[in-house]
């Protein structure tokens, strides 16, 4: 169980450690990272847009001057980018502790693809990430204290993985896509904790939700359409809560000691809306292990990347 009301206060000193935020221009990516940084970490913002990224970073140095801030490109919705970014990694060889897989689109109101091939959530939101997760696993340290943290959805619980149309070609809808992605990213952790836990890794992959946190990831104005957007826009402002306090399950499961690997964490409030960080309900078909092993062998075939512990 978490501790009673958990909040950035409690977060350990994360002096000497590097903390890779993808989507963390905004939102619950904005927050986690500058409350990994102003906890002493060194954090790199992995996100699409550079110049989003550097308002980020400006705007973090200026409410913490000691801040280490670096950005990098990366765009979870095509492959050669994440690619790339591995690449560059690689090249630098430099260890990570956090791995905080957040980047993430939602209310896509008409089916698009990536360059890949791909639903542009399933795409965006879990691929790429587990195509990164492949590359930057053997960087991740060998240690107790190092996390992966796949950013679920409490819509993870009416999703299902449609293996018989992945893709959702013949019956996509703007739900159906975006719960498919969250019980994918929740099952892509659960089953990347038990890998780790066989293989005597210490590692520890802990998925996390934010409850109904007030973000640009159901606006989307580029694609969302107004009906969609005025919709969220109401739904989230009666009942959502700041995006800050929407990272905290995503800090906890990040840095707190007692985080359990395999472990789900979302707030602690009526339905998971809101609230500080606690253990989270998962339904019974995201613990489905059979769905989870052959979801990893389809996303590596997909992505071309193996994710090996």
């Amino acid at each position: 169980m978490a501790q009673s009301r958990w909040t950035t206060r409690d977060i350990p000193s994360q002096a000497g450690r590097l903390a890779l935020v993808t989507g963390a221009t905004s939102g619950l990516g904005y927050e986690a990272a500058f409350a990994l940084a102003r906890a002493g970490a060194e954090v790199v913002l992995a996100a699409r847009d550079e110049a989003k990224a550097e308002r980020a970073r400006v705007s973090i140095r200026r409410q913490c001057p000691d801040a280490r801030i670096a950005i990098q490109a990366l765009d979870t919705a095509r492959l050669a980018s994440v690619r790339a970014f591995g690449d560059r990694w690689r090249s630098e060889e430099r260890p990570i502790d956090i791995l905080l897989l957040n980047a993430g689109i939602a209310a896509v109101p008409r089916r698009e693809e990536t360059e890949d091939g791909f639903e542009r959530q399933l795409g965006t939101n879990y691929l790429g990430h587990f195509a990164l997760a492949g590359l930057l696993l053997p960087f991740v340290r060998r240690e107790a204290a190092s996390r992966v943290v796949p950013v679920a959805s409490l819509a993870h619980r009416s999703g299902r993985i449609h293996f018989d149309d992945l893709q959702l070609q013949r019956s996509y809808g703007p739900q159906r896509a975006y719960r498919q992605s969250k019980l994918a990213m929740l099952m892509f952790g659960l089953e990347l904790d038990r890998r780790m836990k066989a293989a005597g890794v210490p590692i520890r992959a802990i998925p996390a939700h934010p409850g109904a946190a007030r973000t640009d990831v159901f606006r989307r104005g580029d694609r969302a359409g107004p009906v969609q957007r005025l919709a969220g826009h109401l739904i989230f402002s009666v009942i959502g809560q700041s995006a800050a306090q929407g990272a905290l399950p995503l800090l906890y499961a990040a840095t707190a000691p007692e985080a359990e690997g395999g472990a789900y964490y979302g707030p602690d409030g009526i339905w998971e809306l809101q609230g500080h960080p606690a253990r989270s309900d998962i339904a019974a078909h995201a613990r489905d292990r059979a769905v989870a092993q052959r979801l990893w062998s389809v996303s590596e075939d997909l992505t071309g990347i193996a994710c090996t512990v």
